[in-house]
């Protein structure tokens, strides 16, 4: 693949992914709306990878304390906020990987990636995002998470399985809808995307490597590189802005597109 085309996928990838605008729905509709050849869910995953170190890079203090938690959990002790994280997280990812499973048994992943999909689901969960996110209350921190709303946010998304959703978005929304503030509810976000992000490149990761596609492994690490740079940028500049800037900027961009892509799909 051209690395004009990496490029192009890295830069949406990098600005998209910690936005909740959804960045595989981005992603997807790239070859439908430029006619460019279609990346293939390899390419996709390569690019969320480049964005998962950009995310452990960026929250390394709380990846330290989780990391440290795990060990502490390994032994079966739960006496540290690292131990609950650790635990948080595993519970937070245990249900898009049955979803993931699911999907992928039942052949109904490319089925999803239709415009009319991407379409329906920016505009539908852009609309809950803004609703949540003016209705919640703002008094809890990252700090309280807690073992039931690391469930209730990993069911969440689940969801984000359905391109157009936004994992970043829905996680968000349901973190929100907890009572979290917008800066917590992000991090938290970010925090659960490493083990799913991780556990995706791991699956198609040794699908390249069966199929000794060494072409595709190439480019993969090209725009895993090339998306590492742009997240990392992205990422920044958000949790900056989530201090003094509401959800709804956001919640308008998801609405126009949902609405543009519905009247393509339709016409």
């Amino acid at each position: 693949m051209a690395l004009s085309h990496l490029l192009i996928l890295a830069l949406i990838q990098g600005i998209t992914e910690f936005l909740p605008v959804s960045s595989s729905g981005h992603l997807i509709l790239l070859p439908h709306l430029t006619g460019l050849q279609d990346q293939g869910q390899t390419l996709d995953v390569a690019v969320h990878v480049g964005t998962l170190l950009a995310v452990v890079i960026y929250f390394r203090s709380d990846v330290k304390l989780a990391g440290a938690g795990l060990s502490r959990l390994a032994r079966g002790k739960l006496d540290t906020q690292g131990a609950v994280w650790a635990l948080n997280l595993i519970v937070a990812t245990l249900p898009v990987i049955a979803a993931g499973y699911a999907l992928h048994a039942l052949g109904l992943t490319q089925a999803l990636r239709s415009i009319a999909v991407i379409g329906w689901a920016m505009l539908v969960f852009g609309i809950v995002l803004y609703w949540v996110d003016q209705k919640a209350s703002t008094s809890r921190h990252a700090s309280d998470w807690a073992l039931r709303d690391a469930l209730i946010m990993g069911c969440a998304q689940a969801i984000a399985l359905i391109p157009g959703t936004s994992r970043s978005g829905i996680t968000i929304t349901a973190g929100r809808g907890l009572g979290y503030d917008r800066e917590s509810a992000a991090r938290l976000a970010m925090l659960m995307s490493i083990p799913t992000i991780l556990a995706s490149g791991v699956l198609l990761g040794m699908d390249v490597a069966q199929e000794a596609d060494l072409a595709t492994a190439r480019d993969g690490a090209i725009a895993a590189a090339l998306a590492f740079v742009a997240a990392l940028g992205a990422l920044s500049l958000m949790m900056r802005l989530l201090k003094s800037v509401s959800f709804t900027p956001y919640v308008i961009y998801r609405i126009i597109l949902g609405v543009i892509l519905l009247i393509i799909a339709y016409s």
